[in-house]
């Protein structure tokens, strides 16, 4: 009962999963994206405060340098506090600044991003297609080519101009295959539990075998043996 009772309970878990993604995949695309241009602009935040707090701390260090290299003697002239500031510090973080904007973006206009992500992914499937058949085109002069081979370019062209029409719904179809695969886990969970769980009980439940079933030995029945010499 206590493995019916888990496998049930995991089913109900991946059933309520996938009936949020199913039912609320354009939200989650965007939460995603907003998450991860809060990544972004986190990272890109850090990286930037690192970079002022290690030129503080190389300003102080090239000012007591410069003092030292001042107090001794040498025929050499001592380099100035700014050599020695712009040699210890470190390069200026233009990534992080690269991070912030991108994660200003990510979280302020998730939809338009993805929107820009899917054109410019159906601009790629759509140049690969016609690239496609315009080598196949130069080919067919050679020799013939199967349909299967103009069939595969037109399917990329199509699934493009799909995603220039409908892109957030190219977005959200990994969600919602996704979805559908955890709600159909849930369904054979279950049904595969539960026809466990009747067969261990029929087991369990069969009259097992005792003395009264298995036949009788008595000391009577058993003859005596004749040892019997051979020559």
């Amino acid at each position: 009962m206590r493995v019916l009772l888990s496998s049930i309970l995991r089913a109900v878990c991946a059933a309520a999963v996938g009936y949020l993604l199913v039912m609320y995949r354009d939200q989650m695309v965007q939460w995603i994206t907003i998450a991860i241009g809060g990544m972004f602009l986190l990272s890109g935040i850090i990286s930037v405060l690192t970079y002022y707090s290690e030129r503080r701390k190389a300003r102080n260090a090239a000012e007591r340098l410069h003092a030292i290299s001042e107090m001794r003697d040498g025929t050499e002239a001592p380099a100035s506090a700014e050599d020695i500031m712009r040699a210890m510090t470190p390069s200026f973080p233009i990534v992080g600044i690269g991070s912030i904007l991108l994660g200003v973006i990510l979280a302020m206009m998730p939809a338009e991003f993805i929107k820009g992500v899917m054109y410019s992914m159906a601009a790629i499937l759509i140049l690969g297609g016609l690239t496609q058949l315009f080598a196949l085109v130069n080919v067919r002069k050679l020799n013939n080519i199967p349909f299967i081979f103009w069939f595969f370019p037109c399917v990329i062209m199509v699934i493009g101009v799909y995603m220039v029409v409908r892109p957030m719904d190219m977005a959200e179809l990994p969600f919602r295959i996704i979805g559908w695969g955890l709600v159909l886990y849930a369904i054979v969970e279950v049904i595969t539990a539960i026809n466990i769980y009747r067969i261990r009980r029929r087991i369990e439940e069969a009259e097992p075998y005792n003395e009264a079933n298995m036949p009788a030995t008595k000391e009577e029945d058993i003859e005596d043996a004749e040892i019997v010499e051979t020559l």
